[in-house]
């Protein structure tokens, strides 16, 4: 099977695709993969560094406001779609799945247009302009929460979860404790705020450092590459807390997640789907400058059912970060309730159910 992977932009995009096509490439050697994306985007790294084939086109989103660049966008689109048809006949595709980000757009459409089953993976609760766009044209809407489903055609919407979930499981935690400099067997809290860090979350945390140091458990925390050295001094300042590891950011994340206790993050999708997969309590601080606030609708999901605590950015404080801290992570029955909790919405099949779709797609043809 010749599959052509789309997706770009954000990490969240990215991260999925890549978890599923080394997902299945672990299960099946006969199966030949193409990344369409773009040349500028994270995706031209991250792809290329996996040795997965990589392709690329020039493809611009639409601005939110009545702009000429939408004009552009437009030609640059008619413009994608043809390069696209022209990959895909090359690449004889048997089918496409697009993971978001506007590149997905040319991408996904030419493939319909040639008659190419075609998927569209929605990630979050509430989607994006790209993907409520093709929803008309492909044959399966793959979701990961039960959300999404009143925004696409009843009839195309799948149940797959996030292939991110599957990865992560089998991950050595006592390993990712190593990693991080934890050296005893104290209860662990990972604190942060996404690849890049995000700074109210810092300023919560910096504030808290004094109350921090005097508890029974570790922390780690991530601060973003940008916010690293800044924080550092503040940390400093306050004379580097012996149980607080202040790092400018993890690269092996599943392994950490795998040997911590409670997690303090946004609410990105990727996140979720790596928490619930293995089963770890968060406190979820969504981020409010995202379209539709769809962290917030994200992070609900799970708070909703018991898996999380939701802590609006607007109501964050340092001494509101420590009593919620304090609330689960010294509470051992609460936080049994909540481990069992985030364990029970997790999809560790999910690349799976993703790949069974594309074959009966294929077989359907």
């Amino acid at each position: 099977m010749k599959i052509v992977v789309s997706g770009g932009g954000t990490g969240g995009h990215i991260y999925p695709a890549l978890a599923l096509i080394r997902e299945i490439q672990k299960q099946r050697k006969d199966v030949e993969f193409l990344y369409i994306g773009t040349e500028k985007g994270l995706e031209s790294s991250l792809v290329p560094r996996e040795n997965i084939p990589f392709k690329s086109i020039h493809i611009t989103g639409f601005k939110r406001k009545i702009s000429f660049e939408n004009a552009k966008t437009v030609m640059r689109f008619l413009k994608g779609v043809k390069e696209s048809k022209r990959m895909l006949k090359e690449f004889k595709a048997d089918v496409v799945i697009g993971t978001g980000g506007y590149v997905c757009g040319p991408v996904v459409y030419a493939a319909s247009k040639l008659g190419i089953p075609t998927i569209i993976h929605e990630q979050n609760s509430i989607p994006g302009l790209t993907n409520k766009f093709l929803s008309r044209y492909v044959n399966k809407i793959a979701i990961c929460f039960e959300e999404a489903k009143a925004f696409f055609p009843e009839e195309k919407v799948v149940f797959t979860g996030n292939p991110r979930a599957s990865e992560v499981l089998g991950k050595d935690g006592a390993k990712g404790r190593i990693s991080v400099g934890l050296k005893t067997s104290s209860p662990v809290v990972l604190i942060f705020g996404g690849s890049r860090g995000a700074k109210p979350i810092n300023e919560a945390v910096i504030k808290s450092l004094n109350e921090l140091r005097e508890k029974p458990y570790e922390v780690v925390y991530v601060t973003g590459d940008v916010h690293y050295e800044s924080v550092k001094k503040e940390v400093e300042l306050v004379g580097n807390p012996r149980n607080v590891h202040v790092k400018p950011f993890i690269h092996n994340m599943p392994e950490v997640l795998a040997g911590v206790d409670l997690t303090v993050a946004r609410a990105g999708a990727t996140t979720l789907a790596e928490l619930t997969s293995l089963g770890v309590p968060s406190i979820l601080i969504p981020s409010p400058y995202v379209t539709a606030n769809h962290q917030e609708k994200n992070a609900r999901s799970l708070t909703d059912k018991g898996a999380a605590k939701l802590l609006l950015e607007k109501e964050l404080s340092s001494q509101k970060l420590v009593e919620t801290i304090d609330e689960i992570l010294m509470d051992k029955t609460k936080l049994f309730e909540m481990k069992a909790s985030a364990k029970e919405l997790g999809i560790p099949d999910a690349a799976e159910r993703l790949f069974n779709l594309m074959k009966e797609l294929v077989e359907k043809k």
